[in-house]
């Protein structure tokens, strides 16, 4: 049986690597899937994330599988070379991610399991799950897809309000309040957000956000396109993701002024499909996503694995 080693990950070299491993592994048409590249260098470039990564290597120092996990909610992501994966390389990578979360919170209750996600088309990684101890979960991600070239009804923005990209650096604190406040949650941090800005493809005019007419921001949605994933998967692929309005400001139509915004703003770049998605159980997003054009395309599961 073939011996591997793992170490923390070290910088930018090792993130390309990562990179080039999640191309391979992948199986066709599964690019895109989260982690996708963008994901991969957002998250690699906050200080949490970056301790938190391991990478097991050959004895010819080959890249083979790299995990990342976030011990404060227990989330592991991980990929293994197609030449890897016969072994127990899997079973290192969980048991690592287990030690680290205890580490990190020892004690905690919120620590006694491990959440992983795919797509529920890809068999292979189901199964591999399931061999592993995960347990399926009820709920799951939608994912939507909605061609540009039908119609884009022009954005009704109400009265006071307006659309514009999002300033700067200086606006992120204000925005993550806003995303917090929407969502009910801290996990967004005003460095995880300064991380969306900091990758290749980020453009600040697809970075949008309602306001309020004294000011606030009310609302958000965040437009994207990698032309490093359009040229793997070749596809003309825009993403309108996330999207949110805080709740001082719901039921007024802001989230779908700002998607049918980002829709015009995609097209005009040369984008075919727009691309989002939502949590099963956020049937508020889904009528949202629903109302402008989007429809479910397929859907990312979720398995869990107690740890103690």
């Amino acid at each position: 049986m073939t011996a591997f080693t793992n170490r923390p990950y070290a910088g930018d070299a090792d993130l390309q690597a990562m990179i080039d491993l999640l191309v391979v592994a992948r199986p066709s048409g599964h690019i895109a899937d989260y982690p996708s590249i963008v994901d991969l260098r957002e998250m690699l470039d906050t200080s949490e994330v970056q301790a938190n990564t391991s990478l097991w290597e050959d004895g010819n120092g080959q890249l083979v599988s790299f995990a990342i996990v976030r011990p404060a909610h227990g989330n592991l992501i991980f990929e293994i070379a197609p030449q890897a994966r016969d072994g127990d390389l899997a079973a290192q990578m969980v048991a690592w991610s287990v030690e680290r979360v205890r580490d990190v919170r020892p004690g905690a209750e919120e620590a006694a399991s491990l959440q992983m996600s795919c797509r529920d088309d890809n068999l292979e990684r189901v199964a591999l799950l399931e061999r592993l101890g995960f347990v399926r979960q009820e709920q799951y991600t939608l994912h939507f897809a909605r061609p540009l070239s039908d119609p884009i009804p022009e954005p009704q923005v109400p009265e006071g309000f307006g659309i514009r990209y999002l300033a700067g650096e200086h606006e992120v604190e204000a925005h993550v309040a806003l995303h917090r406040a929407a969502f009910g949650t801290e996990n967004m941090t005003v460095e995880g957000r300064l991380s969306w800005m900091h990758t290749p493809d980020y453009a600040p005019e697809l970075d949008l956000v309602a306001v309020a007419p004294d000011g606030t921001l009310a609302a958000y949605v965040f437009c994207s396109i990698s032309a490093e994933e359009n040229a793997l998967t070749g596809r003309k692929d825009g993403y309108t993701d996330p999207v949110a309005t805080h709740p001082a400001f719901q039921q007024r139509g802001l989230a779908r002024a700002l998607l049918l915004t980002g829709f015009r703003l995609l097209k005009q770049r040369g984008i075919e499909t727009a691309r989002t998605s939502t949590g099963s159980w956020n049937v508020a997003m889904q009528r949202a996503a629903q109302s402008v054009g989007y429809r479910a395309e397929s859907k990312t599961i979720f398995f869990e694995k107690q740890t103690r």
